[in-house]
């Protein structure tokens, strides 16, 4: 397999454009550092061609969690053709956003209103937006990551170390105004006491913003106090559902939990791949958007709606959360069995649908980089975690578990003759994300 022109194409775009990536997440070095494609030509259910005709499965990121239904899925984009053709713009107001807003409140029968956005980022920055406005107040107490708004990176205005577990460590909030010093204010997942500390100190907490789950369950009814202390304060609860949502039932995962939020944040998978998503609130907190200045143009195109409607209708009519933790499951339990059957500590975490595993102890991230690399050569892109699709087979699954099975076998070996950095054929990859790790 010959890798040529993704990467010639990253070292170029590293010049014009900084960082080479809009995304953090698709640098190259996080991957594979000067070997990896970067680049794709086409994109069709749970296969990727790179630009010089490689053709790989993807077992990682699948548009970094997007692309639920697969890539390129023919419903989705059937519909979104048609609205192409029909006018994806005009000085009118879409149809199909009222549709889609019936249907989200459909399924969140708590809920009273919803706003648009077309991504993560923006939407969680109108969440906070909106119940800063209802409330009054301006701190956020926050756990997880959510985005890189300035109400966000803010946190690390106070401590440096603030966002280390929750995005990257060392972060610099350069850019980020220091009157925004300790508006946002981190607690880590299950620890119900460093909240209990926070709104103790501070008596102006109008928001507590949280990751309804992610790579651990909640323990000790720690969502359900979360919500009480929610409302005893009277903060706004806002669950981040963009990478959650939808993968483990059709709408919140936290309506697995029993624990209703003041607002829900949808986005990545609820349009498969085309630009979206959505903020959904209790009608007296939504109100509140009406007492500040939330508005922009794209957030009235066509294209995003259209393609959440036939996305959610799809997974609705074709059960797909229950596809994707079959095969999350399947790999879980696949990289657990190789691991000790090869000799390998790792640990696997997340929800089915969202799988990830780590190297524990020696080189850890040498052994991910030699993974990528020997996957890879194997006709997988490949990494820490699988975001599951419905466009993931069985067959594939079996496939790319047999890769997994000789790769693991290869890296025991390679750390046993102390030969894992030497196995190589270029840098090691950087590390990403905390919450990815």
């Amino acid at each position: 397999m010959k890798i040529r022109r993704g990467p010639r194409l990253w070292e170029k775009a590293k010049t014009l454009i900084p960082g080479g990536s809009q995304l953090f997440s698709k640098r190259a070095e996080l991957f594979l550092p000067s070997l990896w494609p970067a680049y794709y030509k086409k994109a069709k259910g749970d296969m990727i061609w790179d630009l010089d005709g490689n053709k790989f499965i993807d077992m990682s990121y699948m548009g970094v969690g997007t692309c639920v239904l697969g890539y390129a899925d023919p419903d989705v984009n059937r519909s979104v053709v048609r609205a192409i053709s029909l006018g994806s713009m005009s000085t009118l107001n879409c149809f199909e956003e009222l549709e889609l807003a019936e249907l989200l409140l459909k399924l969140n029968p708590w809920a009273g209103m919803v706003r648009y956005a077309r991504t993560g980022g923006e939407a969680m920055a109108i969440a906070v937006r909106i119940a800063r406005a209802f409330t009054g107040k301006d701190r956020v107490a926050f756990c997880g990551y959510h985005g890189w708004s300035d109400w966000y990176l803010s946190a690390n205005l106070a401590k440096d170390t603030n966002l280390d577990g929750h995005l990257l460590p060392g972060l610099q909030p350069k850019g980020v105004p220091r009157a925004l010093m300790e508006t946002a204010l981190p607690f880590n997942y299950n620890r119900i006491d460093e909240l209990e500390n926070i709104v103790s100190k501070y008596n102006d907490i109008g928001a507590i913003v949280m990751e309804p789950v992610r790579h651990q369950e909640p323990k000790d009814d720690f969502l359900k106090k979360v919500r009480k202390i929610a409302d005893e304060i009277g903060a706004v609860l806002v669950f981040d559902e963009i990478t959650s949502g939808w993968r483990m039932n059709v709408g919140g995962v936290h309506r697995l939990y029993g624990v209703d939020p003041d607002i829900a944040v949808y986005g990545k998978a609820m349009s498969n791949g085309f630009p979206m998503a959505a903020v959904v609130g209790k009608k007296e907190v939504m109100d509140a958007a009406q007492d500040s200045f939330i508005s922009s143009t794209y957030w009235s195109e066509r294209i995003g709606p259209v393609a959440a409607l036939a996305t959610i209708e799809k997974m609705k009519r074709r059960n797909v959360p229950r596809h994707l933790c079959k095969i999350g499951n399947s790999v879980k339990e696949g990289w657990k069995k190789m691991a000790s059957e090869h000799g390998l500590e790792i640990k696997v975490a997340g929800l089915p649908p969202l799988a990830t595993f780590s190297f524990e102890g020696g080189d850890p991230q040498a052994m991910h980089t030699l993974f990528t690399q020997e996957m890879l050569e194997r006709g997988f892109l490949a990494s820490k975690s699988l975001y599951a699709s419905y466009a993931h087979t069985e067959e594939h699954v079996s496939r790319y578990l047999e890769c997994v099975d000789e790769v693991f076998r290869l890296i025991k070996k390679a750390i046993d003759r102390g030969e894992l950095r030497k196995m190589l054929k270029g840098p090691v990859a950087q590390t990403g994300f905390k919450r990815l790790a």
